[in-house]
């Protein structure tokens, strides 16, 4: 049996893989595309299988294919929504910017797989039947939009939820944990531990609005708009139809495109969501650096906290322990940066009707989402959960601390505070004893002043 077989198109004869479901131009663009070895995300091939079966059931309400056709190419398509055909989607990212390469892909693989379910009953094309009322250039820009709101919502959301519950229990655990606070890597006056992690829990929360925020933005989808936002060769009803569908199908609320010129010419929602999805990845990453600086030493450090141990930290020393759950986090918020600045680039290129870097942005649009969406997870659970306050090195560091003498300001003036300071550096005892010993308030009103319990709220 021959490893190939001769499939046709407007260009005349190639030779495709004898088992594959793609033909003709899935195979033109895998010989014209050996680039990067990348392939779309399971995500954004879910969209397309979803996008394509909501379209064949349009049409079908809307007499544009018949039943019989239509329930082929709507099962075939649930197949590409499910996973099942994954091993036929295998052109990579970077290819035709309009990503009509990716539409015929999925078109080919549909019309490939329902005329098999036929049986060969009746031929189904991949252009005529699967992407009937559809151009490329209103189906990716809708995949996009999708695959990028489901992933959102159903898995960075999550993610962050968790990551947010997990500091925020941490907040009230350390609650009575008093520490010296520090600005520019100095000693500064006192916090409660359980302060830092609630402002770490906060800095979540409002990344959660930012994912609600960017996932809204991709509300409207350009399907329906075809080849440049005229809506030529769809009937009048097809977008509404077939975006009710998609609604029902996800559990999550997606709207016709306002402007079909906008939705088709720019990338704006997405070049918006990236840097929500950026901003997400920043407060993660100062938030991982934050509790590296707490937890590092243990004795040459900071070491106010404990960090759980995951795994040896050295090929060469003996007993190391890394904080490698925050390096990872890093280094996924420096990805995502980079992301970004990719997608806002291909944002920017667009050109009069259509903005031909779709598939880069959804790439990295979408490999961002699912960092950040298992990193939160992973930070969570291998890190933040078992997080240990080091209490007694937390009020060693307060007692040697020249920012003590900050409260002694109102009550005696800021240069003789300053001098105490001073003579507390000098000679290395502490700023209580030397105000002590200079009598400069009575005993109990320096006690109340001094107490760091006091100086941080309480």
């Amino acid at each position: 049996m021959s490893e190939h077989r001769i499939e046709r198109d407007s260009m005349g004869e190639i030779r495709v893989p004898a088992g594959a479901y793609y033909g003709a131009q899935t195979q033109r663009a895998v010989e014209n595309f050996p680039i990067s070895g990348l392939r779309f995300s399971r995500r954004f091939i879910e969209a397309l299988g979803l996008l394509k079966g909501a379209a064949a059931a349009a049409n079908r309400e809307l007499g544009e294919l018949d039943a019989r056709r239509a329930e082929a190419i709507e099962r075939a398509a649930e197949e590409v929504r499910t996973g099942e055909l994954d091993d036929h989607f295998v052109l990579d990212v970077f290819q035709t910017g309009s990503g009509t390469s990716s539409n015929m892909n999925a078109n080919e693989v549909i019309a490939h797989r329902a005329a098999e379910i036929l049986e060969g009953a009746v031929p189904i094309h991949p252009n005529d039947h699967v992407n009937r009322a559809q151009s490329s250039n209103d189906v990716i820009p809708s995949a996009l939009h999708i695959a990028a709101r489901q992933s959102i919502v159903e898995d960075l959301i999550p993610g962050l939820e968790e990551l947010q519950g997990a500091l925020g229990r941490k907040a009230a655990e350390f609650d009575s944990v008093v520490k010296i606070g520090r600005t520019h890597l100095q000693d500064a006056t006192p916090v409660r531990l359980g302060q830092e992690f609630a402002g770490y829990a906060t800095q979540i929360r409002h990344g959660i609005a930012r994912a609600q925020r960017a996932a809204e933005g991709l509300r409207e989808l350009a399907i329906g708009g075809t080849a440049v936002g005229t809506g030529l060769n769809a009937p009048a009803d097809f977008a509404a139809r077939t975006i009710a569908i998609i609604s029902q199908r996800t559990g999550v609320q997606y709207a016709e495109a306002a402007d079909h010129f906008e939705a088709q010419g720019a990338r704006d929602a997405a070049v918006e969501a990236s840097g929500q999805v950026r901003t997400i990845a920043v407060s993660l990453m100062k938030i991982a650096n934050d509790i590296h600086l707490l937890a590092s030493g243990p004795y040459g450090g900071i070491g106010e906290i404990a960090l759980p141990a995951v795994q040896p930290g050295s090929s060469i020393m003996p007993g190391k322990v890394n904080p490698v759950m925050c390096e990872a986090v890093a280094m996924v918020a420096v990805q995502v940066i980079g992301n970004d600045a990719a997608v806002a680039t291909g944002g920017l290129s667009g050109e009069l009707e259509l903005n031909t870097f779709i598939p880069v942005i959804a790439h990295n649009l979408l490999e961002s989402i699912a960092l950040l969406s298992n990193v939160s997870r992973v930070f969570s659970e291998k890190c933040i959960v078992g997080i240990e306050a080091n209490e007694e090195r937390a009020r060693a560091t307060i007692e040697r601390s020249l920012s003590m003498a900050t409260a002694l300001s109102p009550l005696i003036g800021y240069d003789a505070a300053a001098a105490i300071a001073r003579e507390a550096y000098e000679t290395g005892r502490s700023v209580r004893e030397i105000a002590t010993e200079k009598n400069v308030l009575p005993p109990d009103e320096l006690e109340r002043a001094l107490d760091p319990l006091r100086q941080t709220g309480r």
